[in-house]
């Protein structure tokens, strides 16, 4: 695929106006959808059941109020102003915020990291001065294994709320905008016509998903912006016709007034004023597609304006209208003249937001699946200019599934916005519990400052998920349901992902065994490329051992393919291959680490296949023109030593890395070669774990020309050997080995693990994509070896 890995924006250069202008524009359809649709629901799910709308307006007023300063202080002050800052090399969402916290602080429990992904050009940090508070929490978290732990089921519970409002959302944006047929039909025929209407086109926007959002996504600005500019201009005339003094609502001693007087069910009805602000998170999580001015700029002068006059103006029309109590919605502000328009484009509308939430969910599923937590799923890139647009099969399906049958099942707003409400607050707080801990540990802020900034949005947001929470048996069950089933899924999957990972780093092959395979032992090696993958990023996967053993012969040339994440929202393409050698020239192996980040698209195998062979013949050169004739393999007591070569970053730049084996994950050395051809080298201790160090001694006394030529002769004949080998072998074709894995608890393991292991995870493994589906290995070259991993 020819994907374009650029930035919709540079933040190097400064943007021009007319360009944060029109990213603004393309923002309404992309980022607002959600958010923009609120006014259909909100005044119905809060004067659904707990209050009642009197002729005092107290009711009115107080919703009035509450909606605006949630607006203000939430999605305004919170987002824009604030976390919105707090990106990942421009990405914004959940695992933006958690690979922030893990590039800082070692937090992580993703297995094979190396030292050499931190010289990533997008691994860069700030380069603050650390204050000694925010060091003693930095050190504190690194302690406590429990908080590693703890930190990423907190964003996994944040993930799964993702998917769950995934499936709420489109469910009630388009139930209320169908909703709006009850003014222009009898009762009979609308209790018969919405839930058909609304499951029909949530029938039709899902069998869409496939075709991907770029063939109209240029469809979703105007009609966003159509519909701001509609509910707007409907505020304003409500406003102007029915009660100009509305604007006194604004002010916060309403808020009080109103508590006052509902007591407990004005406290249950929150769960109905927080639906205001949902889509609020879609800011963050689409920061990628779009610069921080651009949404800034849109939300703050534009949407927030459209929103607050469109409460306005429904609040105006009820505080005149208390015959209207048993029938408030928004469609009743609505004059009867444009009724018909308003419903076609509040339809169309809802259909923009709830797309938005779908492609929010299969991104957040794919990064998931990149980072180790969620079984593998088939991935389908709907275009190959766009960046991030995919398509998810099995999650597209599952989701059609769950919102028609929340649809048919719930039948009401009330219910569904109790569960989307609750849905919403849980992002919300996983998100505000983040930013606390970015505060501290990335921006190096006092921890009074992020303590701050944790209790009085945290207590906010607290306060609407507990209206939510109190609301259980009323519909808020069933995001916790989904959450619950989930978050066991994706740690079930991350655990035995580790564990296997720890398995195969503990019975991993001597370099040496290998090297000894030869016609000695009866080892034949046949013509063709051997690309051997496995999860290590040194030494001999076990794999491979079981494969020569029961099938004693190996291809010509043999490279061992790590297909690894880091914690970077994308690796740009020419530092994505890591390059290196498995013994000895002659060998004719190979190491090859592919990084990619958790919004980086993987690329299919026939591409892959080419690109890799690629690399390798740049590699080959590279290592060559290094002089590797003057390099002697030695230990540091000066004995003859086979071990891993160099690794080298093969792309527009060269860089080398040592690679040290150990026990645990490997100690690097990182050279970084400069304009002057002077390298840094830092050395990065592994810890606990005494490790074995190669160094690369060379050989000066070889300095007269005759020697240089003779020397450099060679090489170029080597070089020239190696190339020709390397394509023959390319020619003759290429074998996927791949492990064929059963997961197995250990015997004395408690009951709860083995339940995991050796049901729930094998469950999993049988049910989901197979490792060769997931890296597109065609059938007729694949070849698989079975292995047992007793964890």
């Amino acid at each position: 695929m020819d994907l374009n890995y650029s930035k919709c924006w540079s933040a190097s250069k400064k943007e021009s106006w007319k360009n944060i202008l029109l990213l603004a524009y393309q923002s309404l359809g992309v980022v607002y959808g959600d958010l923009s649709i609120s006014p259909l629901y909100v005044f119905y799910s809060t004067f659904a059941e707990d209050i009642h709308h009197s002729e005092t307006n107290e009711e009115i007023f107080g919703t009035l109020s509450f909606v605006f300063w949630t607006l203000t202080l939430v999605p305004l002050f919170k987002y824009v102003f604030i976390v919105l800052r707090a990106d990942d090399n421009g990405e914004g969402g959940t695992f933006a915020l958690y690979s922030l916290i893990c590039r800082h602080a070692k937090v992580s429990l993703l297995p094979n990291r190396q030292v050499a992904d931190e010289a990533l050009s997008t691994y860069k940090m700030e380069h603050r001065p650390e204050k000694k508070s925010s060091s003693r929490a930095k050190l504190f978290l690194e302690e406590h294994k429990s908080l590693h732990t703890a930190l990423l089921i907190l964003v996994l519970v944040g993930t799964c709320m993702v998917i769950g409002d995934g499936v709420l959302t489109p469910a009630i944006s388009v139930f209320s905008a169908v909703s709006g047929l009850e003014l222009s039909m009898s009762k009979e025929h609308h209790q018969y016509a919405v839930i058909p209407i609304t499951c029909f086109i949530l029938v039709c926007l899902f069998a869409l998903q496939h075709y991907g959002t770029h063939r109209i996504g240029f469809l979703f600005a105007p009609v966003v912006l159509t519909w701001l500019l509609c509910i707007s201009s409907l505020g304003l005339y409500n406003i102007f016709c029915w009660n100009r003094q509305v604007y006194k609502a604004l002010s916060p001693y309403y808020m009080f007034k109103f508590l006052k007087k509902t007591r407990k069910s004005g406290w249950m009805s929150l769960g109905g004023i927080l639906l205001c602000i949902t889509g609020s998170e879609v800011m963050f999580a689409d920061l990628g597609h779009f610069s921080y001015d651009a949404i800034q700029i849109a939300f703050t002068f534009l949407v927030y304006p459209a929103l607050i006059l469109a409460y306005m103006g429904q609040a105006a029309y009820l505080s005149m209208h208390h015959d209207a109590s048993s029938q408030i919605s928004f469609y009743v502000s609505v004059p009867e003249i444009v009724r018909w328009p308003v419903l076609i484009i509040a339809i169309l509308a809802s259909v923009v937001g709830s797309q938005a939430i779908i492609s929010g969910t299969f991104s957040i599923i794919n990064q998931s699946q990149s980072l180790g937590c969620f079984p593998r799923v088939k991935v389908v890139h709907t275009s190959n200019k766009i960046h991030g647009q995919i398509y998810i099969p099995e999650i597209n399906w599952l989701l059609m599934i769950l919102c028609i049958a929340v649809t048919i099942g719930f039948r009401d707003i009330k219910h569904m916005g109790n569960a989307s409400g609750l849905a919403v607050m849980a992002v919300m707080l996983v998100t505000t519990c983040l930013t606390s801990l970015v505060i501290i540990l990335c921006w190096h802020k006092p921890p009074i400052l992020a303590l701050s900034f944790l209790l009085f949005f945290g207590s906010i947001e607290l306060l609407y998920f507990s209206a939510s929470l109190i609301k259980f048996r009323e519909g808020a069950w069933l995001p916790i349901l989904l959450a619950l089933f989930l978050v066991t899924i994706m740690f079930v999957w991350h655990y035995a992902t580790i564990k296997k990972y720890e398995y195969d780093l503990h019975n991993k092959v001597s370099l040496e065994w290998l090297l000894a395979l030869g016609p000695s032992l009866g080892i034949s090696r046949v013509p063709g490329i051997g690309i051997v993958f496995t999860n290590l990023t040194s030494g001999i996967p076990a794999n491979f051992s079981r494969f020569v053993t029961n099938l004693p012969a190996f291809h010509r040339t043999l490279v061992f393919v790590c297909i690894k994440s880091v914690p970077v929202p994308y690796v740009p393409p020419a530092e994505r291959y890591l390059m290196g050698r498995v013994g000895p020239p002659a060998h004719r192996s190979y190491r090859c680490i592919v990084r990619y980040g958790y919004r980086d698209v993987h690329q299919d195998v026939d591409s892959f296949e080419s690109e890799l062979v690629d690399k390798l013949a740049n590699f080959i050169r590279y290592n060559w023109s290094q002089s590797p004739l003057n390099f002697d393999s030695v230990n540091e007591d000066g004995g003859s030593r086979s071990s891993e070569g160099r690794l080298a970053v093969i792309g527009m730049l060269a860089s080398d890395f040592d690679l040290e084996e150990s026990v645990r994950p490997e100690s690097v050395s990182i050279s970084f070669p400069t304009v002057n051809s002077v390298s840094d080298v830092i050395e990065m201790e592994n810890v606990g774990v005494m490790d074995k160090r190669v160094r690369f001694a060379i050989d000066e006394s070889k300095s007269d020309s005759e020697s240089e030529f003779g020397a450099t002769f060679a090489a170029d004949a080597l070089l020239q050997e190696e190339l020709q080998e390397l394509f023959e072998a390319q020619q003759a074709g290429t074998a996927f080995i791949l492990g064929h894995s059963h997961v197995k608890a250990k015997q004395g393991s408690s009951i709860l693990k083995r339940l995991a292991i050796n049901y729930g995870y094998n469950f999993l493994r049988r049910n989901c994509r197979g490792a060769d589906v997931a890296l597109k290995v065609p059938p007729v070259s694949l070849l698989e070896v079975g292995m047992v991993y007793i964890v």
